[in-house]
């Protein structure tokens, strides 16, 4: 499998979860087929199981359940699965993990959490974002490293970063070009999700944009995406030396 496939098939006999689902998921970068029912989740599992980063199974379908699917994709393929259960009964968790599931999520839940499992199993299978572990990022001229946790400017000077600044700036470079959400970035850098009220992510942001000298009025660098969050508008190149 191609490390930079981030194809997600998902199985739910619910229209509008799919949908949602499907936009969100979409939003966030990732390319994302769906199915209603079992029969059509093994159509669409067979024609991309070579191109797909994971598979997200619904237990209750109309035709068969999560678990009968898990086992066949099991068989064929070793892509992770996540398990999505309306059942409260911790049973239907161990079973699904018993048959080779990665995680397990139960309904209702928040997409932001799902998106969070998602990205937490393709950084352990070397698919999310730049997993080199390189030392050195750099991009339009400064240089970020991220053992000394310093910042140079294209002129060779020292940028101060506070511990924020840094998480933040780090976060932005491991996902160039991929629009990040304000609560996303909000978890990652304080580790809790920001309220619409919450406006210390955005101070945040324009003091980052200050210490890239990136003007606030019309950015170039870290640029708004209206309505969805804000995007790394740089090529980033990842290095040890």
């Amino acid at each position: 499998m191609n490390g930079m496939n981030r194809k997600i098939l998902i199985v739910d006999d619910d229209l509008k979860t799919r949908t949602l689902l499907k936009a969100y998921l979409e939003r966030n970068q990732y390319d994302v087929r769906l199915a209603p029912d079992g029969e059509t989740f093994l159509s669409e599992f067979e024609r991309y199981k070579d191109e797909l980063s994971l598979v997200i199974l619904d237990v209750m379908l109309p035709d068969t359940d999560g678990f009968a699917l898990c086992q066949t994709v099991r068989k064929n393929s070793n892509v992770p699965i996540v398990m999505l259960t309306a059942s409260s009964d911790e049973t239907d968790r161990i079973v699904g993990l018993e048959l080779g599931a990665d995680d397990y999520i139960a309904k209702p839940y928040n997409p932001r959490e799902l998106l969070a499992r998602i990205k937490a199993i393709h950084r352990r299978t070397g698919i999310e974002g730049p997993t080199t572990g390189g030392r050195y990022y750099r991009f339009v001229g400064f240089t970020l490293d991220t053992v000394e946790r310093v910042l140079i400017s294209p002129d060779g000077e020292v940028v101060k970063l506070t511990g924020l600044d840094f998480q933040l700036l780090k976060m932005f470079l491991e996902h160039p070009g991929q629009i990040l959400d304000r609560s996303q970035l909000a978890e990652e850098t304080r580790g809790r999700d920001a309220g619409p009220l919450d406006r210390s992510l955005d101070v945040q942001v324009s003091r980052l944009r200050q210490r890239l000298e990136d003007d606030g009025k019309h950015p170039n660098l870290i640029k708004t995406v209206r309505g969805a969050g804000y995007v790394l508008s740089a090529e980033v190149t990842i290095s040890h030396v």
